[in-house]
């Protein structure tokens, strides 16, 4: 008994061994790399080398891509040798291998769209926005008599980062309106009907306001805010839709770091004065002023996870890039060599090198794809690495636009987040999610 059990032991040892040396084998690897999906731009040919000792058929529809030049909907492969495919037309279609013409050996869905290049951009830029409505920034007492003080707004219930947008059935953003409101209500003992957003929720409310009996007035026991600026770098545009993207992140309140639920804005030509190096534990900062004669570039109409998007009517001076370069679907960008496109002096947009570090497998958008690393030593002298103002700033690799600068790492400067130029794409509008139907569907 006890040597049949010895047996069955070294077996199943031998077994775990040769399974380990098989999944090991360069030919299960590859195997293992080949997609299940592949995303293709028309014109752009994907070349694919899995050095695999296959002999297949494949087949797909020849109208939506074609294989190593062969314009048949089936025909022979090699897969110890590359394999090109080259898309005609958008569309969706499946290539199919099959071994000896019947086995099934991979099926890799292939979807081609429209081509798309924009201009990458690097140049800082000036943003100005105003809010869909008046944004609780924090809550005030008022003074009512000797010894009593009161929030109104606090008894509205009302909380930081919500977002006023009516007043008495009026929609409201601008700041400078609501003293007279509250006047006028607060001598008509009457109290005010809110609309309030909040997150995703609207509600309604009423506040009475109160009179301050130190300073004479009628008061709502609110700091309130309507707009915010600051700098930022735009991250490309697209002349073919006339629209940009700049930041890679989104603007929110400095004092209820919430997002901005964007009215109206501009962004405008900036000019980098000083740099503010970045240090362990302290990022650092681009200290920029805004070009008073310059004409405004485009307006904010979006304020999302990946950045702020508007129209914008022509390319903006100083840039490296002056035609549109492809663009890269996330899930070709690689580890490796990279460079990135900002702006550390004046409006020159200049070129640094950096290292992409890590890549995310991501299928939905999401902010943190990528991890990046400054090598540039020029870079490092001037700045120390990612500063605020830096956000944004494009990045390319191997000649294709693949994302943006989006956050600093606080206790290492030299490092960040990137995100995926999809994603920016997407919010934007010019570019299709994963998997939805093309206008050409085959």
């Amino acid at each position: 008994m006890n040597r049949t059990a010895s047996v069955r032991r070294k077996i199943g040892i031998l077994l775990v061994l040769f399974l380990c040396l098989a999944a090991s084998s360069a030919p299960i690897r590859h195997y293992a790399a080949l997609p299940d999906e592949l995303r293709l731009f028309e014109g752009q040919a994907k070349r694919l080398h899995y050095a695999m000792p296959v002999h297949a058929q494949g087949s797909l529809n020849p109208e939506v891509a074609v294989v190593n030049g062969t314009h048949h909907a089936n025909f022979q492969v090699d897969l110890n040798q590359p394999l090109s495919i080259e898309p005609q037309n958008s569309g969706e279609t499946k290539l199919k291998l099959r071994l000896f013409g019947k086995i099934p050996f991979k099926t890799i869905k292939l979807q081609v769209v429209p081509d798309l290049r924009v201009v990458p951009g690097g140049q800082t830029i000036g943003v100005k926005v105003k809010s869909a409505g008046i944004m609780v920034v924090g809550h005030h007492l008022v003074r009512t008599g000797p010894q009593t003080r009161i929030s109104p707004g606090e008894e509205a219930k009302l909380k930081l980062g919500d977002l006023i947008v009516e007043i008495n059935g009026r929609p409201l953003n601008d700041v400078t309106k609501v003293a007279a409101l509250a006047e006028q209500a607060g001598k008509n003992n009457v109290p005010l009907d809110l609309v309030v957003q909040r997150g995703k929720n609207r509600f309604r409310t009423q506040l009475k306001p109160a009179f301050d009996k130190e300073d004479k007035v009628w008061r709502l026991g609110l700091y309130i805010r309507d707009s915010a600026a600051g700098v930022g770098t735009l991250t490309f545009y697209a002349p073919d839709h006339g629209v940009y993207g700049a930041l890679g992140h989104i603007i929110t309140d400095m004092d209820t770091q919430t997002p901005i639920v964007v009215g109206d804005g501009q962004i405008l030509q900036s000019n980098v004065l000083s740099i503010s190096k970045s240090q362990s534990g302290e990022p650092g900062e681009k200290r920029a002023s805004f070009i008073k004669e310059s004409k405004t570039l485009g307006n904010v109409e979006r304020n999302t996870p990946f950045g702020i998007f508007g129209k914008m009517k022509e390319l903006p001076k100083h840039g490296l890039h002056q035609e549109p370069v492809p663009i890269a679907f996330a899930e070709e960008v690689e580890e490796g060599p990279a460079e990135i496109l900002t702006v550390v002096n004046g409006q020159k947009v200049e070129r640094f090198n950096i290292q992409i570090v890590h890549v995310a497998k991501q299928t939905t958008p999401a902010t943190k794809g990528m991890v990046i690393r400054i090598t540039d030593p020029k870079l490092l002298e001037r700045t120390g690495g990612i500063v605020q103002g830096m956000s944004g700033s494009p990045i390319l690799q191997k000649g294709k636009l693949v994302g943006a600068v989006t956050h600093v790492f606080v206790n290492d400067p030299t490092s960040g987040y990137g995100c995926f130029i999809e994603w920016m794409l997407q919010d934007a509008g010019i570019v299709l999610k994963p998997n939805q139907p093309t206008s050409k569907a085959v």
